[in-house]
């Protein structure tokens, strides 16, 4: 966790000098000098003071550089293929164990019977899909969407005659993966 670096890149965005941050929050120069440098551990009431000055929540101060927002940009997405390489998959971002992605499915193509921990969020962008998940079948279109636990089994299919989209969220329980072992 590197607090002092979140407090400096900060306070330098919003144009705040040292003085104005010791003015503002009562603490010595020297003392925001070792913070921001690492040299000391202010306490959660300093740490608070800092924040409120900063006009940031006191939790954005504490996350590490891992737990801070991802972005993905457009030209660095990660494709792959499945299916014998008919369904077009893009990966836009994960963390942790969520993730997102944008699947393409030509005309009669069909993800396959699967099944993993989690649970998963899916928007028809374009097309329509039969998705079916145990004795549950739905014929969906273009802006209709569902959720589904993943640990059951469960397939989408294209059932159109055009390319059929859609964005997939998943948010995997990775205690849960010892299940599917059996």
């Amino acid at each position: 966790m590197d607090i002092g670096l979140a407090i400096r890149t900060i306070r330098k965005q919003k144009q705040i000098t040292i003085m104005q941050l010791c003015e503002g929050t009562g603490l010595s120069k020297g003392f925001i000098s070792n913070v921001e440098n690492n040299k000391t551990s202010p306490s959660i009431a300093t740490l608070e003071s800092i924040a409120d000055y900063l006009d940031v929540p006191l939790p954005y101060l504490l996350l590490t550089s891992e737990q801070r927002m991802n972005v993905v940009r457009k030209h660095e997405r990660k494709e792959t293929t499945a299916g014998s390489g008919q369904i077009k998959v893009q990966q836009l971002t994960a963390k942790g164990a969520m993730r997102m992605s944008i699947v393409e499915l030509p005309p009669g193509a069909s993800t396959g019977i699967s099944k993993h921990a989690g649970e998963e969020s899916h928007l028809v962008m374009q097309g329509v899909i039969r998705a079916k998940q145990g004795e549950d079948e739905e014929t969906l279109e273009a802006g209709d969407s569902f959720t589904w636990n993943a640990i059951v089994p469960h397939e989408v299919t294209n059932i159109g005659n055009e390319p059929a989209v859609v964005l997939i969220a998943v948010s995997k329980e990775l205690e849960l993966d010892h299940l599917l072992d059996t």
